[in-house]
């Protein structure tokens, strides 16, 4: 599976930035209808722990790239080539993409 490595864009594929009070989160890659990978996942998870605690954050915004959604969930096609291969890596993208489901299903914040 791939984990999308530093030299892979990951922080391309996920953009964060505040503006305001407002915190946004972009899913950046429109030629995948923004399908999450497992880095992807951890850096969601990351952005939305940290602002959930910071007291000049009080709403978070997640748009996806493009103009064919917001996002197709997750990578299908990193997924079927881990299990083709024998891999192990498709079981920790769904524990931590299930986590960060629930993260978003109690955000404190709008």
């Amino acid at each position: 599976m791939n984990h999308d490595s530093p030299g892979n864009h990951t922080r391309d594929h996920v953009l964060l930035r505040t503006e305001g009070r407002t915190a946004y989160i972009t899913l950046n890659r429109p030629q995948a209808l923004n399908a999450l990978s497992h880095s992807m996942v951890l850096r969601l998870d990351e952005a939305l722990a940290r602002w959930q605690h910071d007291p000049d954050v009080t709403a978070v915004v997640i748009e996806g790239a493009g103009e064919r959604g917001l996002c197709a969930g997750g990578d299908i096609r990193a997924i079927y080539e881990d299990a083709r291969t024998g891999g192990t890596a498709s079981a920790d993208f769904w524990r931590d993409e299930y986590r960060l489901n629930a993260r978003i299903a109690r955000y404190p914040k709008p």
